[in-house]
């Protein structure tokens, strides 16, 4: 039976890890070696940590402090080499965690060195709309990885921040889950620990991106996930250019994100164009409507080059119009955006459709022409219930749609 009073060091600060090794009456140098094992080397079990001489380690153990990485408890590999983990935390939640080699296209444009990065050909449909929604994906030249062979040359992380969701998005798989509980700090840094673990790769050698879109509202729970990012970019080693959060439209914390001195990229989830639409589908813009949401998209401070990116879920017949992507390009004029577009990914409860192709191409070009960077991004791991809006913890994937 495990102790109840773990104390896991993935969460801790420098500050907090320091404090615990003076606490020990150890070195001060202690807190350094704990830090580089713990984020950097990634073990998984203090006893593992051979910096440390024995007796500190036999007493860290006693007094119940652990590493904290969640288990991962079932794989499910998509025929397009995504991955879905599902990990399992200390009190027997669980959540979702996405890997998808290339990743979706999603950065692209965005003004950062990830998006520098996303070629034309890895992207469906890019901002030149003659190249059409159904481009052939390239694929990339094979590198050499700890001896190795690795047929990507970088990766995208997709983490979640609750478990479940409390925002009720009708088009979203995991707002059928509800809200449990927020993660901790350590939680949400623990994915990625888990998930470079089992690829075996490291950041910053290894270009890895995150993007804080799986499951939960990132900035309902802002706190943790602001203490993960520091964690990830100051003890970790992903750098902030190289993360993207997704929120629904809390207003609020789009006012506070903007003055963190230290942020990933932002997106926000747009889904409609106008406020009856937008409603209906999301019923968070009761509270915070596009008037109150683009007035905070406008004052957002953006880094030189950057773009604020706006995610739009296309269903068919829904929002998915010329006049409503006419609507959009009135929304975002003006200010330095990117759209991704995205086709709906289907799920069971979720009764609205994806668009067809040339529906998803026709909204693509009204924004391409009216001089806004739109890109589709194309669906990762969407045979395995992995996809964008589909994370509901499903671990029966016999029926999952075909890709």
């Amino acid at each position: 039976m495990g102790n109840p009073l773990q104390i896991p060091l993935l969460g801790l600060d420098r500050g907090e890890i320091s404090s615990l090794v003076e606490n020990e009456g150890e070195p001060s140098y202690r807190a350094q070696q704990l830090l580089e094992a713990v984020y950097r080397q990634r073990v998984d079990a203090i006893e593992r940590i051979s910096t440390l001489p024995q007796q500190f380690r036999l007493k860290l153990v006693e007094k119940g402090v652990s590493i904290g990485l969640p288990a991962i408890e079932k794989r499910f590999v998509s025929e397009d080499g995504t991955i879905r983990y599902l990990m399992a935390l200390a009190d027997g939640q669980t959540v979702e965690t996405v890997w998808m080699p290339e990743g979706d296209g999603g950065e692209a444009g965005d003004g950062s060195e990830a998006g520098d990065s996303v070629t034309t050909a890895e992207c469906v449909g890019t901002a030149t709309p003659s190249t059409g929604s159904g481009q052939a994906l390239g694929r990339p030249a094979e590198r050499k990885l700890g001896g190795a062979a690795r047929a990507w040359d970088r990766a995208t992380i997709c983490i979640s921040s609750q478990v479940g969701c409390a925002v009720d998005c009708q088009f979203c798989l995991t707002a059928l889950l509800g809200l449990k509980r927020n993660l901790t700090a350590g939680e949400i840094v623990g994915q990625v620990g888990a998930v470079l673990n089992d690829q075996k790769v490291s950041p910053p050698e290894d270009r890895t991106n995150l993007v804080f879109m799986g499951m939960g509202e990132p900035f309902l729970n802002y706190d943790n996930f602001i203490k993960a990012v520091r964690l990830l970019v100051e003890e970790v080693g992903v750098a902030e250019s190289r993360m993207t959060v997704s929120t629904a439209g809390i207003v609020p914390r789009i006012h506070d994100f903007g003055q963190e001195p230290v942020r990933p990229k932002l997106a926000i989830s747009l889904n409609a164009s106008n406020d009856a639409m937008r409603t209906e589908l999301m019923p968070l813009n009761r509270k915070w409507n596009l008037e109150k949401l683009m007035a905070a998209a406008r004052e957002f401070p953006l880094r030189p080059r950057e773009r604020i990116t706006f995610e739009y879920v296309l269903l068919s017949g829904v929002n998915d119009a010329p006049a409503n992507a006419r609507e959009v390009v009135e929304l975002v004029r003006g200010m330095r955006p990117k759209v991704n577009l995205i086709a709906l990914n289907p799920g069971p409860g979720i009764e609205f459709g994806t668009p067809a192709e040339d529906r998803v191409a026709a909204f693509q070009k009204i924004l391409v022409d009216a001089g806004i960077p739109a890109f589709v991004r194309r669906p990762r791991g969407r045979d395995i219930y992995a996809a964008c809006g589909q994370l509901k913890r499903t671990v029966e994937i016999a029926t999952a749609p075909a890709r």
